[in-house]
């Protein structure tokens, strides 16, 4: 098999969650191009609306489902939609994903509960549903997460990120364990780790420590509208067939300070 049909998506069908701006968008563009009919979920409808027409003039097929994954009893519901629409699902992005900026001391519990939820909970339950009805009886699949190079190391003092960080680590963890396990289902399980990329969750941090976040990485700049591309095609498509348990990050180089 030639590398361009290795990295070719053709008739393959991504379910996208947090997909209707910033880097779960950004992913859908990718993913697309190479060939994916989408499917992606948000809790806002317009910001869906916005995303479809954006991607059909890009030309994908797009199929939005307006759900509140922490909301889990509509999980189910999501799979429901996507398979009604496609007959299958060949890969998931757990995109979506919540934040909160609070020192450990102070940090409210309904906040960290918010987090921990959305970040994990919903993460394992749709995982879970897609993986038993779809990619276990089709003996193939594609789980891709989207952590943080939060879940990999500290943050300085000033950021106040710990639902967050603590909730990005057990998604790390989370890839390495689900990998062993479903991997004799021909199942591969990554996580991506971006760095600081602009975006809704992000943009008050990067206006904060815009200058030192630039100074500890090693090219020089933060993320940008086109740098998880290739890494989520990679992990979808079969080139990245034997490639399972990684957290890769996506930092310009600020984990190698």
């Amino acid at each position: 098999m030639g590398v361009k049909q290795l990295f070719d998506l053709t008739g393959k069908v991504a379910l996208i969650t947090g997909g209707s701006r910033g880097l779960g968008l950004q992913m859908a563009e990718g993913l697309a191009e190479m060939g994916a009919k989408l499917a992606i979920t948000a809790r806002k409808a317009d910001e869906l609306a916005s995303a479809r027409a954006h991607l059909e003039k890009q030309g994908a097929e797009v199929l939005t489902v307006s759900a509140d994954l922490a909301k889990y009893e509509q999980i189910p519901g999501i799979v429901d939609q996507v398979l009604e629409r496609y007959g299958r699902i060949d890969i998931l992005v757990n995109n979506a994903g919540a934040t909160w900026g609070a020192h450990a001391e102070d940090y409210p519990d309904d906040a960290w509960m918010k987090v921990i939820n959305l970040n994990v909970n919903a993460m394992f339950f749709i995982t879970r549903e897609v993986g038993k009805r779809c990619f276990i009886p089709q003996k193939s699949g594609k789980v891709i997460v989207t952590a943080s190079i939060a879940g990999l190391r500290g943050n300085p003092p000033e950021m106040g990120t710990i639902a967050y960080n603590a909730s990005k680590g057990a998604d790390v963890n989370f890839v390495r364990a689900l990998a062993s396990e479903w991997g004799r289902h021909n199942i591969n399980v990554n996580a991506i780790c971006p760095g600081f990329f602009p975006s809704k969750m992000a943009n008050g941090l990067i206006g904060m420590l815009g200058d030192k976040i630039i100074a500890g990485t090693p090219l020089g700049r933060i993320g940008g509208e086109e740098d998880l591309k290739g890494l989520v095609v990679l992990l979808a498509s079969e080139a990245g067939r034997h490639i399972s348990g990684q957290a890769i990050a996506v930092d310009g180089g600020s984990l190698a300070f």
